[in-house]
């Protein structure tokens, strides 16, 4: 019940044990294609370029950025918690002039700030990112098509982290303009750690060969990449040994939420978080995010009562055989994280967890 991994249903347990073939097997390859074709659906987008990049959430950061971001590149991010704090870490790796927009955590940026920060650049920018979905602090940004027009207008692209997003939020990269997403698999996906969701725009590739170097990157190299990923290339060559097992259970994970249908699920989400944050409130937990309407459906980030020693709490829960998460960043020691994602996402374990909670709260007293 934290901010994930989380719990798979027990088809992705069972596609994660199925026989292995050969990663350019035709049986796997047409999986790969059926895969790019339901992430394009989960992602809202037309792009060409949308496949499952080996590696755990990070690595879809890290191949966005190694390929899209050159030495001397002007770039705005947006850093309202941890996750955004680690994209300024690789740009400026990657030796990128960057532009932070620092707000406190629980809070998101705004347009005007974004406006502010790209007038501060003299009006021009590569690239601005920020995170859609803040998994430290429960925050989700609304305002993307608003920032994409922004950064478009002055001469960059959007890339946005919608890891804790994608799968249980409205994700429409298409209508708002982004250009470029990366996710992981472990939260609402609910399959195993191990791939991250990756869709890049037309306008991005534009971007990618006006490149004035070579890519740092031979593992995430996207032009590499591209060819055992993208079938429009003919003949897919071989690249690296994709993790089958985790590609088996990530195309069930997918295929689940397709057959319920994604506005089904995004008002499942909803709905359960309603009643989750009526139950916490009533226990006399706070939210980190104030404002309603930015805060997560499946990650609710929360203040225990004045009188609960967190760490405490999330011993006695794990005691009793639940996992909540702890705070990261400015939020360590201060806040608990409680995820429903995937299997989770049901009322009869939030009803478990509330009854679980109930039995822990008077044994945490500071």
């Amino acid at each position: 019940m934290g901010p994930g991994p989380t719990n798979m249903l027990p088809s992705v347990r069972e596609a994660l044990s199925l026989p292995l073939i050969g990663h350019l097997d035709p049986v796997f390859i047409e999986i790969m294609e059926e895969l790019s074709q339901g992430l394009r659906q989960l992602f809202g987008t037309k792009n060409q370029i949308c496949f499952a990049a080996s590696g755990t959430g990070s690595s879809g950061m890290e191949l966005l950025a190694t390929n899209f971001v050159e030495e001397g590149d002007v770039v705005v991010v947006g850093v309202n918690g941890v996750f955004g704090g680690r994209i300024v870490e690789l740009c400026e790796k990657l030796k990128a002039k960057v532009i932070p927009i620092k707000v406190p955590f629980g809070q998101g940026i705004t347009v005007q700030q974004l406006q502010d920060a790209i007038n501060s650049a003299g009006g021009k920018v590569d690239l601005v990112w920020v995170v859609h979905a803040e998994t430290s602090t429960g925050y989700i940004h609304n305002e993307l098509k608003e920032f994409a027009e922004i950064a478009h207008k002055s001469g960059g692209l959007l890339f946005i982290d919608t890891v804790t997003g994608l799968g249980g939020c409205e994700v429409k990269i298409d209508e708002w303009g982004v250009d470029g997403a990366f996710s992981g698999t472990q939260k609402c996906l609910a399959v195993t750690p191990g791939l991250a969701p990756v869709t890049i725009s037309p306008r991005a590739m534009e971007k990618f060969q006006r490149r004035k170097t070579p890519v740092p990157s031979w593992y995430f190299d996207i032009g590499k990449l591209l060819g055992y990923w993208n079938k429009s290339e003919g003949k897919r060559s071989y690249h690296h040994t994709a993790p089958i097992s985790t590609c088996y259970a990530l195309h069930e994970g997918v295929r689940l939420l397709l057959e319920e249908g994604l506005e089904n699920v995004q008002k499942r989400y909803r709905d359960l978080a309603a009643g989750l944050t009526k139950e916490l409130e009533a226990r006399g937990f706070t939210y980190a995010v104030q404002d309603i309407s930015h805060r997560l459906p499946n990650l609710h980030a929360v203040y225990p009562p004045s009188d609960i020693d967190e760490a405490k709490l999330r011993k006695n829960l794990l005691d009793d055989g639940i996992e909540i998460g702890a705070g990261l960043g400015e939020f360590a020691g201060k806040v608990v994280r409680i995820g429903i994602m995937g299997a989770n996402a049901d009322a009869k374990v939030i009803a478990n967890f509330l009854a679980a909670l109930d039995k822990a709260l008077p044994n945490s007293k500071k």
